[in-house]
């Protein structure tokens, strides 16, 4: 992607795609240019349709038709939503059954936009995996590392990678245990994990309809905004709105709690310290924090150690609709179903009463600030061939979802951004909480957070590959 393109916002483009300085055409060839095939980004790279979609979006702007703001933006897709001429996979060597090939709101909604799709990008088989490794199609390779392969974070493995290289301006992922925001942390991008229920979720196949949420990662704050704006049923007829409303939050109009430890302990090195000095520039610059707590995390983490009501669902959704893809599992996926498969009814309901009490607690936490802060990522990304085996990968797979999991479990929003880089040069998160339903402040938060301490390009520089200084 030319570096006048990369450097601009998604706003920025947004304008100049309906000032004519810049074609649909020309965004779309710029971010094929930019494809590195090396990264593995993607499972199916379809550039000729989206030069049709690219075209069509043109056409339209020349007709006085603006369908949305991601009309002729290119859009990574992750692969477990169906989009017309592609194939859903779910990570798995087969197509799904019919039903999962199928358009869902989402999706429509986007082409609805005139919005073009750069792909499908690589998820962990069944989206079930917060690492991102797939031994079918290939582990993504993280571009913040030059020389060794490490994993993009899971389950959106390739989500991340796409907008590195700079194929997309947007890419879509599936939130799950944290599969938006692991990939986002570790990539150095935003992640937006949203509320549950609060965007569809027709035509994504699932893990857990019990926690499955859909998300958006994106470069910046501001891109997360522009693209929220434009995707959220809430939000889209209202246009530039809620960039105008999130711009006037200032320092002085929100508290951060930062006290629950169970986020906070056993980070690797260099991470919990990266968050901890940027919290300390916020506070420099007027932003209040203490040390408020969030009680439920501690065990909704110890639901994630045994499976939650994940393993359950999943084993549940592939008996009953696609037996047959149980025979090729990964290693590293296939454990973990046995386990969930193996449970009783009783226990499943158990574990459901518990997700429901600790939802209503943890609603009551937020009386003393607006947003719970703590690293995204308790990990830094590991070697590719330090986890292929079940007892390798089964801890660094619980390093990385343990501090992304509360907010699923707990039934509240979370966003990422990147505030630095660990002890092995690799992106740090900053991950805010916020109780369900106040996206739009979240990311009001977000956006005076990131204007207090640059974006992650600023903070982070570029990754070396591909092929950058």
């Amino acid at each position: 992607m030319p570096e006048q393109i990369r450097d601009m916002s998604l706003a920025a483009v947004v304008q100049a795609l309906r000032d004519g300085s810049l074609s649909a055409i020309e965004l779309t060839q710029s971010c094929i240019d930019s494809h590195d095939a090396s990264l593995n980004a993607y499972r199916e790279w379809t550039p000729d349709l989206a030069l049709e979609q690219a075209r069509a979006a043109d056409e339209a702007f020349a007709n006085a038709q603006d369908s949305g703001a991601l009309q002729g933006i290119p859009i990574s897709v992750k692969d477990l939503y169906g989009v017309d001429n592609t194939a859903t996979f779910a990570g798995s060597p087969a197509p799904m059954p019919r039903p999962w090939q199928a358009e869902g709101d989402l999706i429509r909604g986007l082409r609805a936009q005139h919005a073009v799709f750069s792909g499908k990008t690589h998820t962990v088989e069944f989206a079930f995996g917060g690492l991102g490794v797939n031994s079918h199609w290939g582990t993504p390779r993280n571009p913040w590392d030059a020389k060794t392969h490490r994993v993009p974070g899971g389950s959106s493995s390739g989500a991340g990678v796409s907008l590195c290289e700079g194929s997309a301006l947007v890419a879509l992922g599936s939130d799950t245990a944290g599969s938006v925001r692991i990939p986002a942390s570790v990539t150095g991008n935003v992640g937006l994990k949203t509320s549950y229920g609060r965007w569809p979720a027709s035509g994504i196949f699932p893990l857990s309809p019990t926690l499955d949420t859909a998300g958006i990662l994106t470069r910046s704050v501001a891109d997360a905004v522009t693209a929220f704006s434009a995707m959220d049923p809430h939000q889209r007829s209202y246009g530039p709105r809620l960039a105008r409303e999130v711009s006037r939050c200032t320092p002085a109009d929100f508290v951060i709690g930062t006290g629950e430890s169970a986020l906070w302990d056993d980070c690797d090195a260099g991470i919990s310290e990266t968050v901890e000095d940027a919290l300390k520039t916020l506070g420099q610059a007027g932003v209040q924090t203490v040390s408020a707590v969030l009680p439920e995390a501690g065990p909704a983490i110890e639901l994630l150690k045994v499976g939650s009501v994940v393993a359950a669902e999943i084993d549940e959704i592939l008996s009953s609709t696609a037996p047959q893809w149980r025979e090729t599992l990964d290693p590293v996926v296939s454990s973990r179903i046995r386990d969930g498969g193996s449970i009783s009814a009783s226990e499943y309901l158990h574990r459901r009463r518990r997700l429901r009490e600790l939802t209503r607690s943890a609603a009551e936490q937020f009386s003393a600030c607006q947003v719970m802060a703590s690293p995204t990522v308790a990990i830094s990304p590991p070697a590719v061939e330090d986890v292929q085996t079940v007892e390798a990968y089964r801890p660094k797979n619980m390093g990385a979802l343990r501090n992304t999991c509360p907010a699923n479990y707990l039934g509240l929003c979370a966003i990422t951004l990147p505030v630095g880089l660990d002890a092995h040069q690799m992106p740090v998160g900053l991950q805010l909480i916020a109780p369900h339903g106040h996206e739009e402040q979240l990311l009001a938060i977000a956006t005076c957070i990131e204007g207090i301490l640059g974006s992650g390009r600023e903070r982070l520089g570029v990754p070396p590959l591909p092929g950058r200084p």
